[in-house]
């Protein structure tokens, strides 16, 4: 049974950096005491610069970032140094500036088709369950991230996992790919929902008046009603917490 959201209202974005980073800091502790190591999944958008105070005291030198493990949630089928890489995105905004080792990093491969870059980020991710490097879920069978850090479109999509497309339904598969994104640029792959859903922690990080709308939708009155946004079906095995400024939360009474 899944737990009831944790819903953090902060006053500006710039809470909202401070509340997350003290989040991520304490599950980074958490999580290596108990396995030796801390598996985190990054998006693109607005929340990588949203990380910006793991960057300050006392997170940068109180973490231990040796043992943290880097996965994207979904990615944009470029060169990796490509403007619209989110690769690029983390490595620009946060990834270059943190001791993480580059081993522990895990890109999508280059030169693939989105099919092909979709089958073999999730064999990646099947290898790594195999040999221990990350656990899977008693649940599913699927891998199973520590945190999640997620933001959200306008639209209410997550991920590349977007209203109107099928991939949103995806069961079987970890990984999937987009051929025809409602975004720029097209090609994607992106995590499927039993992936993203068998995490232990997920973090809604959502920010800006462009939000407004989806967030009234997902977390009003009326969230129950009608056809739900992709962003709705986000539900961890363990908690999921949303970070929300107040820009974001306009719209709801």
């Amino acid at each position: 049974m899944a737990h009831h959201p944790v819903i953090h209202k902060l006053e500006a974005e710039s809470n909202v950096a401070v509340a997350l980073a003290n989040y991520i800091a304490d599950l980074s502790a958490k999580f290596i005491a108990a396995n030796g190591s801390f598996s985190v999944v990054l998006s693109g958008g607005t929340l990588i610069d949203t990380l910006r105070k793991l960057l300050d005291p006392p997170y940068m030198s109180s973490i231990d970032w040796s043992k943290w493990l880097i996965f994207f949630l979904d990615e944009r089928v470029v060169p990796l140094d490509h403007p619209d890489s989110n690769y690029k995105l983390a490595y620009d905004g946060f990834l270059s500036k943190v001791p993480i080792p580059k081993s522990n990093i895990y890109p999508i491969k280059e030169k693939l088709s989105p099919d092909e870059a979709a089958d073999e980020y999730e064999q990646r991710l099947k290898h790594l369950v195999a040999n221990g490097t990350l656990k899977k879920s008693p649940v599913t069978g699927f891998a199973k991230f520590d945190l999640i850090l997620a933001g959200m479109g306008p639209d209410g999509h997550v991920a590349s996992l977007f209203c109107w497309h099928f991939q949103r339904f995806e069961k079987t598969k970890w990984v999937t790919s987009i051929t025809d994104s409602p975004k720029p640029p097209p090609s994607r792959i992106t995590f499927t929902f039993p992936l993203i859903n068998s995490a232990s922690e997920i973090a809604m990080v959502v920010t800006g008046e462009d939000a407004a709308d989806a967030i009234k939708v997902a977390l009003g009155q009326h969230a129950s009603y009608g056809y739900p946004l992709p962003v709705q079906k986000v539900s961890p095995e363990g908690t999921l917490t949303w970070f929300l400024d107040n820009a974001a939360t306009s719209e709801l009474k």
